[in-house]
């Protein structure tokens, strides 16, 4: 009896194993410098790894089962400048640790360093360097994808118009796309008719825009941060957005682009340094809250009917022009807590930290000083302020405004001096 135990393990596994379906034990295949790539992929059985050595590889790869594609220390797998690298097709493909570069440049095409084509679903794509190819990764009606730990560049010599994208989903749900840098490309993440969607701790800079964002729902804007593009933070046509805890800086346009949204939540962003740091148009029924906006030529520019909106307990602090407001009536921010406005010169007589007279923004003051510059100069003069107050008494001379009846004298945000001198080249 003491001796039959060990056979009627050994019994019970091999019925365990007879049980188990074929290919259920991943097989691994190794790719040594010289060999072929696609044979190894055509050679796997679905779930099996195809490990490659480190080299150089040319070849135009076309992945038709789910498998894993794992780089050893980074080897570099070039497109030799046609086509995609890259091409997914089937389900379930993850794609680590490879240099993936050179794909062709036909924007007809699409040609991209990995193109994860329709139906590939669950495709991962991590830790990979993709450079020099036109698109980095295109993705295309697949979902629950996840591109994680990636660095994309474009292909830098030629015209920023001329370039793909260095992300682009279109007609995809729920995709992760996770702390990836991307740079030097058309736009850094080109988002279109994509939902459910999680877009958390990259860095997009040096593109045109860090975002391009259009006709989606439902998705997660978190802890990215967005600098020295044309454009930061693009979000168009889109509705229930949570926007929160981006740093969008030194982008020689705007910051954020709110432009034709509805029931977002953009909040504790910090808006520094841009040409316009919010540009709101025909946007409604949004939350803006806890934002720092500091050091923009313009605070927020805001136009087109952008109206019912709560605008609470954000600090705009030292931009050169706080807001430019077109409108045809007030528009009320503050009602509940009110926003901070460093450039407020009323007063708190009963200390409970509110301003006693409301902030208009667009005062008589402030109108003559956008039509003749230089009187920015005498702004604290006592007559230009005695010319505020008068403004203030003839309703005739008043222009529509946003008006903050609760100005906070103290900034939420008190790290904001952090934030100044950051600034696109040649902007200031």
């Amino acid at each position: 009896m003491m001796h039959s135990l060990p056979l009627r393990v050994a019994l019970a596994w091999l019925c365990l194993l007879a049980l188990l379906p074929a290919g259920a034990i991943a097989a691994t295949w190794s790719v040594a410098p010289g060999e072929s790539i696609q044979a190894a992929i055509d050679r796997a059985a679905p779930g099996d790894v195809v490990e490659i050595a480190r080299a150089r590889y040319t070849e135009n790869l076309r992945i038709e089962k789910a498998l894993t594609l794992r780089g050893i220390n980074r080897p570099t797998l070039s497109g030799g400048l046609a086509g995609d690298t890259i091409r997914v097709v089937a389900e379930n493909v993850t794609i680590e640790g490879l240099i993936v570069s050179d794909s062709g440049d036909s924007l007809r095409d699409q040609n991209a360093g990995i193109y994860i084509q329709p139906g590939a679903h669950g495709a991962v794509v991590r830790d990979c360097d993709l450079a020099y190819n036109l698109f980095g990764l295109w993705i295309e009606q697949a979902n629950d994808v996840v591109i994680e730990g990636n660095n994309i560049t474009g292909k830098r010599d030629y015209l920023s118009s001329q370039r793909g994208n260095g992300i682009q989903l279109y007609n995809t749900r729920r995709a992760q796309i996770l702390h990836n840098r991307v740079s030097f490309v058309r736009d850094a993440v080109y988002v279109d008719v994509s939902h459910d969607a999680v877009f958390r701790g990259n860095k997009l800079h040096h593109s045109r825009y860090g975002t391009h964002y259009m006709n989606s729902y439902r998705n997660l804007w978190e802890d990215n941060e967005v600098w020295m593009n044309r454009g930061g933070l693009a979000l168009m046509e889109v509705r229930d957005q949570l926007v929160r805890n981006n740093r969008v800086w030194g982008n020689s346009d705007h910051g954020i682009m709110l432009r034709t949204i509805q029931d977002a939540v953009v909040e504790n962003n910090i808006v520094a340094g841009n040409a316009r740091g919010f540009f709101i148009y025909d946007a409604e029924y949004n939350a803006l809250r806890g934002n720092l906006v500091t050091d923009n030529v313009v605070g927020v520019h805001i136009s087109a009917g952008s109206k019912n909106n709560q605008v609470e307990m954000n600090d705009f602090v030292a931009n050169r022009e706080q807001v430019r407001y077109i409108g045809a009536r007030d528009e009320l921010w503050g009602i509940k807590d009110g926003n901070h406005w460093s450039n407020y010169l009323g007063w708190d007589r009963n200390g409970d930290g509110l301003g006693d007279v409301p902030y208009e923004a667009n005062d008589l003051v402030d109108r003559l000083s956008w039509r003749h510059p230089m009187m920015k100069l005498l702004l604290a003069s006592p007559a230009v302020q005695t010319l505020r107050l008068v403004g203030r008494q003839f309703p005739l001379l008043r222009a529509p405004s946003v008006v903050d009846p609760n100005p906070r004298l103290a900034p939420h945000n008190t790290n904001w001096s952090e934030w100044r001198g950051k600034h696109y080249p040649g902007t200031r």
